[in-house]
């Protein structure tokens, strides 16, 4: 029994890290990761990184996809659509033709039907792979291009394309229904941008 006055002191959860938003990963980082993954025969987990930077979505949704949502019968599709996990608000996404390709070599080796888990699991008891596994297979990827694991975590999958969109249109609108954001003020903090730039995006939209 504690003694009446005496509390249990807790360190805070973050002492000693560095919290914030993560950094998007650079198209050179993209395309050295892919001939790497490509390289190594690991098609399971090249399918995972370019459908995670096509796609824009949270952890806890790509990792619960399932082949139908991707496919038009034995065809990777070129856009898709989801629910939400988080918002219950339903996102379409473009599939390029390299995550095309890499989703339709993985399907195959794997001998995935249409109702099976996209990305099964490989630990007993879990139907498809965790967000704490691809937070870890992402953090490998991190280390295997020589970058500063603190600066990355799944949210630069979702931030990396939302970025460059952002950086090539100054499209926020855009961006944001790409997100799946409910609100465009939710979107400018994702992507970290600043308040004058933003300001300046509204100024030059005449009504």
């Amino acid at each position: 029994m504690v003694a009446e006055g005496n509390t249990t002191h807790r360190e805070p959860w973050n002492k000693g890290k560095i919290v914030g938003q993560k950094a998007p990963f650079k198209v050179k980082d993209i395309w050295v990761l892919r001939v790497r993954l490509q390289m190594e025969g690991r098609a399971r987990d090249l399918a995972l990184f370019n459908l995670g930077i096509d796609s824009k979505l949270r952890g806890c949704d790509l990792v619960a996809l399932k082949v139908r949502d991707v496919c038009h019968g034995d065809q990777v599709a070129t856009r898709a659509t989801v629910m939400q996990h988080k918002t219950q608000r339903p996102v379409q996404f473009e599939i390029t033709a390299v995550a095309r390709d890499a989703l339709q070599a993985w399907i195959k080796l794997a001998g995935l039907k249409s109702e099976a888990f996209l990305f099964p699991s490989r630990l007993h008891g879990s139907p498809h792979l965790g967000t704490r596994q691809y937070a870890r297979i992402l953090q490998h990827w991190v280390d295997v291009l020589g970058l500063d694991s603190t600066d990355y975590g799944t949210h630069s999958m979702r931030r990396t394309k939302a970025t460059l969109i952002y950086r090539r249109t100054k499209n926020l609108r855009a961006v944001q229904l790409l997100l799946g954001h409910s609100k465009l003020e939710s979107t400018v903090r994702y992507l970290g941008i600043e308040v004058d730039d933003a300001l300046e995006l509204s100024e030059q939209t005449e009504i």
